[in-house]
């Protein structure tokens, strides 16, 4: 299979070296093809390297903000997913194309390791961009994480409690005030679970008006969910108005600043608790790589392997694979990047045996959304469903999806019995705790001689702790 030698941290092994950076959809779906079958050769060893010892299941990120969901329910610990694989938790630093090996960091001492290759498959995904508009960064929740979910849970809580005793006007109408950015299948979910879990849970706070309590979302288009249609976008924009959700379209935010989402109208909305969900941006270590990239996504050809580079491969958010149909960049959406890693690890696997490789093609069947209060909204082979249709088809094909028997039967239970009972309100995240935490990683990076500007990034919840201080 491979006649020289590699080395891995220090030691030599004559096993071929397949290196999967990423843990969402396509590196995951890219590593359990390869586990069943490259991994089960004593001489290939393959290797998933992610930041998160385990999976996220994101379209399911909206129900864990509004309490429908508990975080574990959409995760699934990667050595359970993958038998033969070898699974590292850390993040990538550099990659060198040329000596053919990665370099990582783990650990809260930021330890690394380098680890080289022989295939290697970048599924590093998107992160978060503000594109530059001030005050976001560092000050708004994203909803990529399930950090970002469970912050924005713990944050609604934390602002209704706080308003709840809270005898300033002006500060009262910023901390019952939440407001999402961006009007796509992210924004419109995550703001329709807001929506539900801060008027479900308003009885409780007596003291608070339910007219004080104001859920917006900004858009700059003129229709929100425009991957659906004019027709489903305008539904859903009725739906969520009917259910005071105030939609601002046409709108560009300026700025965060002074505790407010400054507009492009020259309107200025005072929230404590703003999400941001206008946009992602490719991961920034591509950035550094010797490959031609458009928009900051690695281009690669039609079987997913980057040009000039034999063994290197791209998928998910990070590639720019052209739809042979209508010659645009396939969408970054979790449909296209499962059916994408799972070609690059066919391919893989054909390369080794000295087969030809098969070019991607893939038509997604349709999309759905879920907007909140038993309604969605999804159009599905040209056919186009709403209302509470569109909210069972939602949940049906998303369970359908979900990895593993044991977290679909959880799921599910928790579905029948939120039938029944009514949303809980705890706040189970707290500063407090966040910032002892925070303390607690500092002193163990510290221990190791590591000064903080230097140190690893800290957890997500420290990460997000200033965002949710009211």
């Amino acid at each position: 299979m491979k006649d020289n030698m590699t080395h891995q941290a220090g030691r030599k092994t004559d096993k071929l070296q397949i290196v999967i950076l990423g843990g969402g959809f396509a590196g995951v779906e890219a590593a359990r093809y390869l586990d069943r079958t490259a991994a089960k050769q004593r001489d290939i060893e393959v290797t998933l390297v992610s930041k998160d010892n385990f999976s996220l299941f994101t379209p399911m990120l909206h129900e864990v903000a509004a309490g429908d969901l508990d975080p574990g329910d959409i995760c699934n610990p990667l050595r359970k997913l993958l038998r033969r694989v070898n699974v590292v938790n850390g993040a990538v630093t550099a990659i060198d194309l040329a000596a053919r090996r990665v370099t990582i960091s783990y650990g809260v001492r930021g330890l690394t390791r380098e680890l080289p290759f022989d295939h290697l498959l970048l599924a590093l995904g998107s992160e978060t961009n503000s594109v530059g508009i001030p005050g976001v960064a560092g000050h708004t929740l994203g909803i990529k994480t399930l950090g970002d979910a469970v912050m924005i849970r713990a944050g609604v809580i934390n602002s209704l409690e706080s308003a709840s005793v809270e005898p300033d006007p002006d500060r009262r109408k910023r901390m019952l005030t939440f407001v999402v950015v961006g009007g796509g299948f992210a924004g419109v979910e995550t703001v329709g679970a807001i929506n539900d879990l801060a008027r479900d849970i308003l009885p409780h706070y007596g003291q608070i008006d339910p007219r004080e309590v104001r859920v917006v979302l900004i858009h700059g288009g003129g229709v929100i969910l425009p991957e659906l249609g004019d027709a489903l976008g305008r539904y859903a924009q009725e739906k969520l108005t009917n259910r005071q959700v105030e939609i601002k379209l046409n709108t560009r935010v300026i700025s965060y600043a002074g505790g407010a989402v400054h507009c492009s109208g020259g309107e200025a909305v005072p929230a404590a608790i703003v999400v941001w969900a206008a946009g992602v941006s490719p991961n920034p270590n591509l950035t550094k790589l010797p490959v031609e990239l458009q928009k900051g996504r690695v281009i690669v050809d039609s079987t997913l392997e980057v040009p000039r580079f034999p063994g290197i491969w791209a998928v998910g958010d990070c590639a720019a694979i052209i739809d042979p149909t209508s010659k645009q960049p396939y969408p970054p959406t979790a449909q296209h990047a499962l059916r994408e890693g799972r070609r690059a690890a066919k391919n893989i696997c054909a390369r080794l045996k000295g087969e030809t490789t098969i070019p991607f093609l893939y038509k997604a069947p349709g999309q759905l959304a879920a907007i909140g209060r038993r309604t969605g909204v999804a159009r599905i082979f040209g056919f186009k469903f709403s209302g509470v249709v569109g909210w069972v088809l939602w949940r049906t094909v998303y369970l359908m999806k979900l990895p593993r028997l044991e977290k679909k039967l959880r799921v599910g239970l928790q579905w029948a019995l939120d039938v029944v009972f009514r949303r809980d309100l705890g706040q189970y995240i707290t500063l407090q705790d966040v910032e002892s935490l925070n303390r607690l990683l500092e002193a163990a990076r510290q221990s190791d001689g590591i000064p903080p500007e230097t140190s690893a990034p800290s957890s997500q919840h420290a990460d997000s702790s200033k965002k949710i201080a009211s």
